[in-house]
């Protein structure tokens, strides 16, 4: 299980985010955000090296609140290739220095996240050590396990991330997040699983969506 640090991180995420969610595709904002930690969960590495965590940002630099995923890995040094999925660095109070990745391009992430749908992994608590998160809903009703998924076709557009396995499987990440109705989030037709999870509108109010939808 990861350990939750009660320490510092310089820049802070948020800080990290405020420079880098402008150059995304599926930003919805104009000009420099103005952000604020809604909500997410976090997942294990089964190698204990690299942190990851599905943040819920929202942003409240417009005439109304848009709330984000955005997906990050922690690594202690430099993930080769991913240049160019470089979130920015930072450091940590008791790690020292970070490399924080969008996680869609950290195959680590990418393994466990299909783990979570196939009900192989538990979400954890975001700031709790060893402590699932009950919030956090998946399914799958695909054929058997996915094989071969950590290393998938990439593409972002103003709907969000699109993870293209071998298979011919897509993971379509929901970027942008729309709360859902009470109970089970509905699937789009020809969806064969999902993530769905829970974050914080600025009133306070605690909402539930889709984070991810798996077609086939």
């Amino acid at each position: 299980m990861a350990i939750i640090h009660r320490t510092t991180l310089e820049p802070t995420k948020l800080e990290l985010l405020t420079a880098w969610l402008p150059s995304r595709p599926w930003y919805a904002g104009a000009g420099e955000p103005l952000l604020a930690k809604a909500g997410g969960f976090r997942l294990d590495d089964p190698e204990g090296e690299v942190g990851i965590e599905f943040m819920v940002t929202t942003d409240a630099a417009g005439p109304e609140p848009v709330s984000y995923l955005v997906p990050l890995t922690y690594r202690g040094a430099p993930l080769d290739g991913a240049e160019h999925a470089l979130v920015g660095t930072a450091e940590h109070g008791v790690l020292g220095r970070r490399w924080v990745y969008d996680g869609c391009h950290d195959p680590v992430l990418v393994a466990q996240l299909w783990s979570l749908i196939e009900g192989r992994a538990q979400a954890q608590a975001q700031s709790l050590s060893d402590t699932a998160d009950r919030e956090v809903t998946r399914s799958y009703a695909g054929p058997g396990r996915t094989a071969k998924v950590a290393a998938p076709a990439l593409a972002d557009d103003s709907e969000g991330t699109r993870l293209t396995a071998p298979d011919g499987a897509t993971l379509h990440l929901h970027r942008v997040l729309r709360p859902a109705g009470p109970g089970a989030p509905a699937l789009p037709g020809g969806a064969t699983g999902h993530v769905g999870g829970a974050w914080q509108l600025p009133d306070g109010t605690r909402v539930h969506g889709l984070f991810a939808t798996l077609l086939r």
